[in-house]
Order: structure tokens, then C-alpha cells, then sequence
């Protein structure tokens, strides 16, 4: 919802530059530059500071694709960077990908061999495994 809100501020500010350099003073190139530039602004420091902040501190939006072939196995914070780790099959691979301010990636780690439990096959101690039917 903040990012809702930091966007409707942001168009807020730019119509209303548009409004009053162009409008009020009769300089409607400049008012437009002005625009132009709280929007450029805007988008820079959502990108690069406050999408992840916004994400995480307020419950904001921000999507992440899981890359062709993989299997999303789990997401976690560590300060304001999101780390995704996906496990790809063909290669029985983990991937550990971080994603900071401006969803560049900036570290990587490679479990090799990871096989990681599948959520059916897990058995908790202490209770049978889930029966399964048989014809």
C-alpha cells in the first residue's frame, strides 16, 4: 500500500509542477522539464533505495521471477537485501541469489548436490510417514 501512496505523491507533485510553472507563471516547457525530472527522480530512488525498504519495513510490492527451469524453495532477509534460493533439478543444483536496492544482483552461492526435501516425502519424528493409497 506504500508504494501505492509513494507513487500517487510522486504524480501528485509532477501534475501539480505541470500546474504551477506552466498553469500560473505561463512557462509550460519548464513546467514539464520539472516534471519530467520529479519523475525521473522518483523512479531512481524507488529503484535503487526505497523499493526493498517499502517491501519489507511497510508491506509494499515487488516482484521476482523464478527463473525457466527452477523451483522456488525458499526466501529470506538478511538487512534490507532479499535472498531467493531456487533449486534447479536438471543439475541437482541450489541456488542461493541476493537481490539489493535496485534488484542488481550482487552475491551468488551454488549448493551443488543439494537434494533438498520434498515437502510430501518429509516425515517428522515421532509420526508415521503420510500413508499413501494403493490400488
Amino acid at each position: 500500500m506504500i508504494t501505492y501512496f509513494y507513487w500517487a505523491v510522486t504524480f501528485a507533485l509532477a501534475i501539480g509542477a505541470v500546474a504551477l510553472i506552466g498553469g500560473k507563471l505561463g512557462n509550460w516547457k519548464a513546467g514539464f522539464i520539472v516534471a519530467g525530472l520529479i519523475l525521473l527522480i522518483s523512479w531512481a530512488v524507488y529503484f535503487f533505495r526505497l523499493e526493498q525498504i517499502f517491501v519489507k519495513r511497510y508491506g509494499g510490492v515487488m516482484t521476482i521471477t523464478v527463473p525457466e527451469g527452477q523451483h522456488h524453495l525458499l526466501s529470506t532477509w538478511k538487512d534490507d537485501n532479499l535472498w531467493v534460493e531456487n533449486y534447479e533439478p536438471e543439475t541437482n543444483t541450489c541456488h542461493f541469489t541476493e537481490y539489493s536496492k535496485g534488484n542488481m544482483l550482487q552475491g551468488k552461492v551454488t549448493i551443488k548436490n543439494c537434494s533438498p526435501l520434498i515437502h510430501a516425502n518429509i516425515s517428522r519424528p515421532g509420526k508415521p510417514p503420510a500413508a499413501t493409497a494403493t490400488p
